[in-house]
């Protein structure tokens, strides 16, 4: 999950396992499976930064597990 902040200046937190596509055209604009669609202040390379920040945080949880 990322936290990013619609144009309006709300914060929300988006499962980033469910985006399809992003786009700026100016405003970040990204499209999920499940066929919603968020614009977003943030740019598309810090949403790409976040989701793969995310999921490093989560694999190294995983790798980091004691047996």
């Amino acid at each position: 999950m990322i936290t990013l902040t619609k144009l309006n200046g709300t914060k929300f937190v988006l499962n980033c396992d469910l985006i399809e596509t992003i786009q700026e055209n100016p405003d970040t604009t990204i499209r999920l499976s499940n066929g919603n669609v968020y614009i977003v202040k943030e740019p598309s390379d810090m949403v790409i930064d976040l989701t793969t920040e995310f999921r490093r945080g989560i694999l190294s949880g995983i790798l980091n597990v004691e047996k």
